[in-house]
């Protein structure tokens, strides 16, 4: 039974606490409709990145900010099929308060939204798109959640259901669990590979979180 012993323990939002794959990939094809491009092409890319890389990178002649803005208030909006993923809610409940994030890849807006719609704690800290200059794959947003934490990188657990967020981890110096969410294990090079958040068992020894994978 594999353990990971960490001061915190940092969640990536979409796909791991809440499930809005529906949702994403309903706007995002609604957006690809109205601008002439095809919607394989954005959803290849989008799960795991920010709204204004996946448009910088497939749209960059479009007025950014308004686009941005345009999707993640659709996405906001967008609830029907927007639920908790299995095991969340009481994984947190076993997590102190102070030893836990969310570092996401949406706006703060979309993020407390569907936090709320999920009837989940929005954590006193929230990591967002509108707080980093970089999104993942970069380092800097699980970096800034630790340091938000008070807590070294190195100290610090993710867990991820994207290539992108573990990518992101790694650069961190952070240790990630991966989530077959919405990718396979193959495709998460994750430190270890779990089917969803009940396969979790969080202790508190020695002021350290210990969180066990029980199958």
């Amino acid at each position: 039974m594999p353990t990971f012993r960490c001061a915190a323990v940092l969640f990536d939002l979409d796909g791991v606490l809440v499930d809005s794959t529906r949702s994403v990939e309903r706007q995002w094809r609604l957006w690809a409709e109205e601008h002439n491009i095809d919607p394989e092409k954005i959803l290849e890319i989008a799960h795991g990145r920010r709204t204004v890389e996946v448009i910088q990178l497939l749209a960059p002649h479009l007025q950014l900010e308004t686009e941005v803005r345009r999707v993640e208030e659709r996405e906001a909006d967008d609830t029907d099929g927007v639920a908790v993923m299995p095991g969340a809610a009481g994984l947190l409940k076993a997590i102190p308060e102070g030893l836990w994030a969310v570092v996401t890849s949406g706006t703060t807006h979309l993020a407390t939204s569907r936090l709320r719609h999920a009837n989940l704690p929005v954590p006193k800290v929230l990591v967002s798109a509108d707080e980093v200059k970089e999104g993942k794959p970069h380092p800097e947003p699980y970096l800034l959640g630790a340091r938000l934490l008070g807590r070294q990188a190195a100290d610090c657990l993710v867990i991820e259901d994207a290539p992108a967020g573990i990518e992101a981890a790694h650069a961190a110096g952070m240790k990630a669990i991966g989530l077959t969410s919405t990718f396979s294990a193959s495709e998460l090079h994750a430190d270890s590979v779990i089917e969803d958040l009940r396969h979790l068992r969080v202790d508190l020894r020695d002021g350290k979180l210990e969180l066990h994978i029980v199958q």
